[in-house]
């Protein structure tokens, strides 16, 4: 009985392995899809922030002496240096930034004319001379931000010291309030420092009036002096984001 039991039970044994090999084979797991790579965005930059920086750059422009009587000199050059701080701040809504700018410089600007003066009396060998040695603007600025490129106009008041003279005397020097625009590009090449070049053209309203340093050759004094001014300048800034 015990051998009839044993033998039933190989039998068995070899008829599932029999049936198993008859069964299909799984399938193999589907192969997994490849990582898909998900490039970073950088951040787009942020304007806004107040910030402290110094420029720098060259001045020339145009000078007009006029008497009482309508005699003048005529436009003569003017031209030099400058140098000086800034302090603003920028706010940004999306790509537009606007905010507000000023400045102080020294400004080492001067010309003259000797020709021109003749025609006020002045003796051969005189000239008329306008020169001004500062010069500081309160602007408004907007422009548009191509990330860290920013493109801008900018306006506002200037205030400027006129003096104006002989080179051979002395010369008559006064605060004068005019008007200021211009453009620039700026660019931020480190998260809170940037870089910018503009130009500013500056007009110290209808000019300085010259009293007794001017009454040259027994001409008549009370001469108006007109003085324009074209800047252009570099200049590197520190933020501090708001």
């Amino acid at each position: 009985m015990k051998r009839m039991l044993i033998a039933g039970a190989f039998a068995l044994a070899a008829g599932g392995q029999a049936f198993a090999a008859d069964l299909p084979q799984p399938a193999p797991p589907p192969p997994r899809a490849p990582a898909t790579y998900v490039p970073t965005t950088a951040p787009v930059y942020n304007w806004g922030g107040v910030y402290l920086g110094i420029n720098g750059g060259y001045g020339f422009g145009n000078s007009t002496w006029t008497d009482a009587a309508g005699d003048s000199t005529g436009s003569f050059s003017t031209d030099g240096f400058l140098l000086g701080g800034t302090l603003g701040a920028n706010f940004q809504w999306g790509p537009v930034v606007f905010g507000i700018e000023g400045d102080g410089d020294w400004n080492d600007v001067n010309g003259n004319s000797a020709v021109g003066c003749g025609s006020l009396g002045a003796p051969a060998g005189i000239s008329c001379e306008t020169k001004s040695d500062w010069l500081a603007t309160a602007r408004g600025r907007i422009g548009y931000a191509f990330d860290r490129i920013l493109l801008y106009g900018t306006g506002g008041g200037a205030f400027g010291n006129i003096q104006a003279g002989p080179n051979s005397g002395t010369f008559n020097s006064s605060t004068e309030i005019g008007w200021t625009a211009g453009a620039g590009i700026e660019v931020a090449f480190a998260q809170n420092w940037t870089a910018k070049v503009e130009y500013l053209f500056v007009d110290l309203g209808n000019g300085a009036t010259c009293t007794t340093a001017c009454t040259i050759g027994g001409a008549t004094p009370n001469i108006n002096v007109k003085f324009d001014e074209s800047l252009v300048r570099a200049g590197l800034n520190y933020k501090f984001s708001f």
